[in-house]
């Protein structure tokens, strides 16, 4: 009977994992996705911010903590073993990129306002340059939304907010570096940014539909760059949108609804846009059109040693071979009940690219 049993799993699994295609089937589901990759160090808190070196297998993570907790830049071997941890202090971190062109990481350094670089291969020791100021450019204009049953209008008024909040990082292949700003509603380019410090920031849209009125309250978030480079894809959290940039024209338009906290993102070499969901726990993969195709991992509850077992508050994540890393945020914003005030250890995921 047992074995009986698991040949069902089995034929189970095969055939929930066999579609190679959309064709208007139940999307895969699978729960248990998320195995540990990762611990940090018990004094550090909220890791938000990843990157990867693909010549080497590392990870790198940034911590996004306020308060008397220290933030840091850690490097991981692709195994999960802690290689080097570098202090930022009271600074909060939130974006990183992996630039190959000068084999550095990229850094947006909330707490300074600014971007920052530092090599990749960096040691407790390492100095860290500022590549950029982000501009405090305020609001965008009021948004209309047009969309209500009646054919009403809303009209959203953004706070003239003066705290910049550079978040997402992306580079293309000529080494021009795309920046959000998370409060102001904006996308900055700087071009060949490794050739430059400091560099000119220049603004490449400032949109009401960048900037948000939601929960949590981050507009533009994570960004990431089609094959041909022809679009940039946003993330905007308190939305829960995917937003379209069209770089030629400067169109902004929604790619996809109703992804509960969407932020960190990225495409894989399919073409497939996984989209970290921070309020629903899980990593969501869209493909061309927008349609959910998968939707990967949850919260399991919190194990005895403080660590989230399975996703919590997944932030940001990066692609790398068949394995796509997490970084569990684990922030608690709801209040008292909410279960990310259980986590006392902060934790790093990797799931395994199911064929879609």
């Amino acid at each position: 009977m047992i074995r009986i049993l698991v040949l069902l799993l089995v034929a189970f699994n095969l055939t929930l994992f066999s579609s190679t295609t959309w064709a208007g089937d139940t999307p895969v589901v699978k729960p248990n996705s998320a195995k540990r990759f990762a611990t940090l160090p018990g004094n550090l808190l909220f890791p938000e911010g990843i990157s990867a070196n693909p010549a080497t297998g590392d990870i790198f993570v940034s911590t996004f903590s306020f308060g008397p907790t220290a933030n840091a830049l850690l490097r991981f071997s692709k195994s999960g073993k802690l290689l080097t941890v570098l202090d930022f202090g009271g600074a909060p971190l939130l974006g990183l990129t992996y630039n190959p062109l000068d084999d550095k990481v990229y850094i947006a350094n909330f707490g300074a306002s600014e971007i920052q670089r530092v090599h990749a291969n960096f040691t407790a020791g390492s100095v860290v340059e500022t590549v950029a100021v982000v501009p405090g450019i305020g609001a965008p204009t009021p948004r209309v939304e047009t969309n209500n049953p009646d054919g009403s209008q809303d009209i959203i008024i953004f706070g003239s907010n003066n705290i910049p909040a550079p978040n997402g990082l992306t580079f293309d292949e000529a080494g021009a570096l795309y920046v959000s700003d998370s409060f102001h509603g904006a996308i900055y380019r700087i071009n060949a940014a490794h050739l430059c410090a400091p560099c000119t920031v220049d603004n490449l849209a400032h949109d009401p539909l960048l900037a948000t009125a939601g929960f949590p309250p981050f507009g533009a978030n994570g960004i990431d760059l089609n094959a041909d480079e022809s679009a940039l894809f946003i993330a905007n959290t308190g939305d829960d949108r995917v937003l379209r940039l069209d770089l030629s024209t400067g169109e902004i338009t929604v790619f996809a609804e109703s992804i509960n906290g969407a932020d960190g993102i990225a495409f894989d070499d399919a073409g497939r846009l996984w989209v970290a969901a921070n309020q629903a726990d899980q990593v969501t993969v869209l493909d061309d059109t927008g349609r959910v195709i998968a939707e990967l991992g949850e919260f399991l509850g919190v194990k005895n040693n403080g660590t989230a077992r399975g996703l919590s508050f997944p932030a940001s994540l990066v692609i790398l071979g068949n394995k796509v890393f997490v970084t569990n945020l684990a922030l608690p914003l709801t209040g008292s009940a909410d279960p990310e005030n259980d986590v006392t250890r902060h934790t790093v995921s990797r799931i395994g690219m199911p064929p879609l």
